[in-house]
């Protein structure tokens, strides 16, 4: 792993962990194992970080993309199926890129649209529905946004809400839920 890599991953954690606030370049060199001028070297400022981050993204996000493209399953299998927390680099790249302050909001807001309107474009090449796949993408985001709040409160897989259910979806409610979506599908056609 490059340097440049190590500092981003370093980034990434700190935003999570302990938030903006305490992402200053002193926090991140010492977290990356690097020295404040090493990571200087790399990236001349906060902004080139965050902007470094942001093209993280939007790379790891392309190559979701693709692998989504590509399933055999096809793109809403792989979509839904993905939708919650697996502890991927696109994962921890979300989550560290929503935690970047305000400075930072717009092309936060700009890359995450592209990241979405991404996702939409394969789910509507195949399901033929605009409405349908965008439904389909804000199932996808309930199940993230669930699987993310889940792993901010407690990281352990015994952790069970109000009603007695898992955080996380089983693999049988996520069957559930593409039968559900075939359904939604058939109806459409």
């Amino acid at each position: 792993m490059s340097a440049r890599e190590k500092i981003l991953d370093a980034y990434e954690r700190v935003l999570v962990e302990n938030g903006e606030r305490a992402a200053t370049l002193e926090a991140i060199a010492k977290a990356a194992g690097v020295s404040k001028g090493g990571l200087l070297y790399h990236f001349k400022d906060k902004r080139a970080l965050a902007s470094g981050l942001l093209q993280r993204l939007e790379t790891l996000a392309e190559q979701d993309a693709v692998l989504m493209s590509q399933d055999p399953a096809g793109a809403t299998d792989y979509y839904v199926r993905t939708s919650v927390w697996q502890d991927s680099p696109l994962d921890r790249t979300i989550i560290s890129v929503t935690r970047l302050g305000n400075d930072f909001q717009p092309a936060v807001n700009t890359a995450m649209k592209r990241v979405q309107d991404r996702w939409l474009s394969l789910l509507e090449d195949e399901v033929k529905d605009p409405h349908v796949a965008r439904a389909i993408l804000l199932i996808g985001d309930g199940l993230y946004y669930n699987a993310v709040l889940s792993q901010a409160g407690d990281s352990s897989e015994k952790a069970t809400s109000a009603q007695g259910q898992s955080p996380s979806p089983s693999p049988a409610d996520i069957k559930g839920l593409l039968g559900a979506i075939s359904k939604l599908v058939g109806n459409a056609a």
